[in-house]
Parts: C-alpha cells; sequence; structure tokens
C-alpha cells in the first residue's frame, strides 16, 4: 500500500509523492523557548518523528528543519503585549539570550529522552534576521504591507484567499468582530516587523530598512523553511492550534513573495487534554516530562502512551493510562530480551504492519498488531526480528533496553548458593526447604539449562 496522508491544505487523505527525487523536506514548527515545554508540546513531536520514521520506512530521504523561536513571539496572537521572551526574561530574572540558552537545552534533553531523532537541522530566529528582513522586502515590493506606528503590516485584504488552510471566512470575522484594530486595517492583518519602543530599549532589537525592531512571529518560518528546503517542499507540520493564524499567515506571506502554499502537505497533531482542558504553558496548567520522571515513570512509556491514539484525534491523559502504557512496555521489553536472536523478519506481518502504518500513521492499528504477532506460532527468534523491524517506527528504543541488575544480598545470595550445594548432593528435601525459605523472603530461584537465575517475586 503506498503511503496515505491526511492534508489540512485539502482536508483529505492523499498519496504521498515526493516532490524531490533525492529528498522530502520536512518542515517542523519548534518551541517558542521562554519556558519548559509541557507533554503536551511533546506529543506533537511525537507524530513529527512518527511521520518522519513513516518516511524513512518508506526508503525515503529526509531533510527535516525545525525552528527554535527565541524572538517574535508575543503574548497574544493578535500582535498585542510584549514579547514572550521579554516576559520570561522578567519572570527568570535572566536575560532573554540566557533564558532562550536554558529552554533550548532543557527542550532537546526531552527530545532525546522521547528517542525522538534529531532534524537535520535546528534553525533559531535570532540567527536569520537577515533573511526575515530580506523576506519582509519581498512582500513590501510586490504590495502587500502598509506601515502603522508601532510596525510592518501584512494587509490581508490583498489575498482573496487569506485563510483557506483554516477555512477563514474573512466577512464573518468582520460582521462579528469585536477587536480592537487600532491602526491595523483588518482584523487578519499580522505584523512583519515591530518597532522598538521609543522609551525604551529592548534586549533583542535590529536595525531594518523601516527602523529598529523585531521581527514577528510569524516571518521566521517562511523565512527559514526557503532557506532551507525551498520556497516550495514536501510537508509542514505543528499542532492544531497553529492552522487558524501561524499557518495561515505563513501561506499569505510564502504567496506574496514566491507565489507557492509553502508546503504540498499541512499536518497537524491534535490537543493532549487534561481534566481542566487544553495543556497551556500561557496559564501555567502543565506538566513536564520531568514531572513524570520525577514520579517514577520512564519517557519512553509517554511515548508509547502517545502511540495508541491517532495524531489526529485528541487524547485525553491521565497518570492511570500512563502507567498502564508503562506496564505494557516493561512487557514488551521483558518478552522482547528474552527472546533468541538471528532470525528473519516475517514478510507477512511486516506488509501488514506497513499498511496500518501508510494508512496516515495508524500507529494504534499498528501497535495492535505488534501484540497480535508476538502470540502468533512465528518462532521466538522471527518474532524478535521482526518486533526489532517495527521498532523502527514505535522508536521504544527495543534493541537497546537491557534489564537493570539486580543487587542480590547476600543472605539471600547465601541461601540460592546452599540450595545450589544441596541440588548437586542431591540432598532433594534440603535443596525445596531452602527453595521454600527464598520464597518467604520474597525471591524465587530458576533453574535453567547451565544456568541459575535468582529475582523477586
Amino acid at each position: 500500500m503506498e503511503l496515505q496522508l491526511y492534508d489540512n491544505w485539502e482536508r483529505s487523505l492523499r498519496p504521498f509523492s515526493p516532490l524531490n527525487k533525492d529528498w522530502v523536506g520536512l518542515y517542523c514548527c519548534g518551541p517558542t523557548v521562554y519556558d519548559y515545554a509541557h507533554i503536551g508540546n511533546l506529543r506533537t513531536y511525537l507524530f513529527e518523528d512518527l511521520l518522519r520514521r513513516a518516511l524513512e520506512w518508506n526508503g525515503y530521504n529526509v531533510r527535516h528543519v525545525i525552528n527554535i523561536t527565541d524572538v517574535g513571539h508575543l503574548v497574544s496572537d493578535g500582535d498585542d503585549g510584549e514579547d514572550k521572551m521579554e516576559k520570561g526574561s522578567r519572570k527568570a530574572g535572566e536575560s532573554a539570550w540566557q533564558i532562550a540558552d536554558r529552554f533550548t537545552t532543557a527542550f532537546k534533553n526531552d527530545f532525546r529522552a522521547l528517542n525522538i531523532l534529531e532534524p537535520a537541522i535546528w534553525c533559531k530566529a535570532t540567527d536569520h534576521i537577515a533573511e526575515q528582513i530580506d523576506f519582509i522586502s519581498c512582500i513590501e515590493k510586490n504590495g502587500y504591507t502598509y506601515r502603522t506606528s508601532d510596525g510592518i503590516y501584512f494587509d490581508t485584504s490583498k489575498q482573496d484567499d487569506y485563510g483557506y488552510l483554516a477555512r477563514i471566512k474573512r466577512d464573518a470575522i468582520k460582521a462579528g468582530s469585536r477587536v480592537e484594530l487600532g491602526e491595523k486595517r483588518n482584523a487578519t492583518d499580522f505584523a512583519l516587523w515591530k518597532f522598538s519602543p521609543e522609551d525604551e530599549q529592548r534586549q533583542m532589537e535590529w536595525d531594518s530598512p523601516w527602523g529598529r525592531g523585531f521581527p514577528g512571529w510569524h516571518i521566521e518560518c517562511s523565512a527559514m523553511s526557503a532557506k532551507y528546503l525551498t520556497p516550495w517542499f514536501d510537508i509542514h507540520c505543528g499542532g492544531e492550534d497553529h492552522i487558524s493564524i501561524h499557518h495561515s499567515n505563513e501561506i499569505a506571506q510564502n504567496m506574496a513573495c514566491h507565489g507557492t502554499r509553502l508546503a504540498n502537505f499541512w499536518m497537524h497533531g491534535y490537543f493532549l487534554q487534561i481534566d481542566s482542558g487544553k495543556m497551556s504553558k500561557s496559564t501555567g496548567d502543565f506538566l513536564r516530562l520531568q514531572t513524570l520522571v520525577d514520579q517514577h515513570i520512564d519517557p519512553l512509556a509517554y511515548r508509547y502512551l502517545c502511540l495508541t491514539a491517532h495524531y489526529r484525534s485528541q487524547m485525553q491523559f491521565s497518570f492511570e493510562a500512563l502507567q498502564s502504557a508503562q506496564t505494557a512496555l516493561q512487557r514488551l521489553r521483558d518478552v522482547y530480551f528474552s527472546w533468541p536472536a538471528g532470525g528473519s523478519v516475517s514478510d507477512e506481518w511486516k506488509n501488514r504492519f506497513s499498511a496500518f502504518i501508510n494508512d496516515d500513521l495508524n500507529a494504534p492499528r499498528a501497535l495492535a498488531l505488534s501484540w497480535e504477532m508476538l502470540k502468533s506460532d512465528l518462532s521466538d527468534a522471527d518474532k524478535k526480528a521482526t518486533l526489532t523491524a517495527f521498532d523502527q517506527i514505535f522508536g521504544l528504543g527495543l534493541a537497546q533496553w537491557e534489564p537493570k541488575a539486580l543487587e542480590i544480598p547476600a543472605e539471600i545470595q547465601q541461601l540460592a548458593d546452599q540450595r545450589q550445594a544441596a541440588r548437586a548432593a542431591k540432598d532433594w528435601a534440603e535443596a525445596d526447604r531452602l527453595r521454600a525459605a527464598l520464597q518467604e523472603q520474597g525471591w524465587v530461584v530458576e533453574d535453567k539449562a547451565g544456568s541459575i537465575n535468582i529475582r523477586r517475586i
């Protein structure tokens, strides 16, 4: 089965075909590094990792780009308020540059803990100011901008199909809007470049043809994706909250400058829900990955949990579900570790697995198939080889996992040694007595060919 992916531009499943014979361009909107990422954010990156792994499973070479937003993202998507980096700096008592470095490092640590594949390119907004200025100049040259007292804005009325990705109806917005426009001409217009306030010096500001200031949030992704992937590439990803504003504005910018809608496929991961609603950094109502680790949850158990729900469905989070995922993951690890190496991948099971993965990344069905395969009549060695192949998609690191070395108390080891001596002397009654003594203290001795295994009950 050929790879079918859901494209939010068309609102339908489409067969995937690469635009470039040498590589597939994949751009994923990265974090705004004013605070730690929460596990809802990380669910989106797990979806994007699943997508990349599926592309590679199908034989494609993926050029994967993730941006780091370290300037320009205002606290309001309506271009009001202060920059999130400036706000985060004041809260932390550190410079904006310092918190950007600290939270970028923390984000990358979470990335690795979840076994998410590193992108080919990490790109920071502050490292690409010149490219953003050039992109705004292109938009301006083509007649899509106007100037206000606080910045250079994009005039969305110049594009008849503005907001098509989100199916925005501008007339309905205009008729029902209570938004204070200020100097904006239209409610959907957005900032390309913001001027620094005259009465204060920002920590992050640059000279430009329009005045000293800083870029708007949306322009960085248009500029950096064009630089690293060309203005027309394969797949652009993000969270579902990006559809109506951030991604709609990216498309508007690219149409104004390059005449493309940026990407051939637009794909979005859906929210992680908690009892109080959507997990959100802005409200402070969120869980970090470290919070799970502090409660003795393996980060890869969270990865497993995310595999149990389709990326286009919102997932309700609970610690009970997470604990169940951890139990299931441990069962999978234990049985995988117990099997011998040297088997062959089953073509039959691999083909069935591929059909699910190529059906818009249906990880829940693929995971269920894996458990079905474990109960099949394949040899254990072939099961191990086949599950190793499946883990190229799941990313659970099964081949790298080993059980922790068990520390056996000296008195328990002594009883086990005495039992072994009794067995060697064919004193079966004494051997049984010692086995019972071990069990009373919570330990069991397993006699295997050529070895003795001691484990907790």
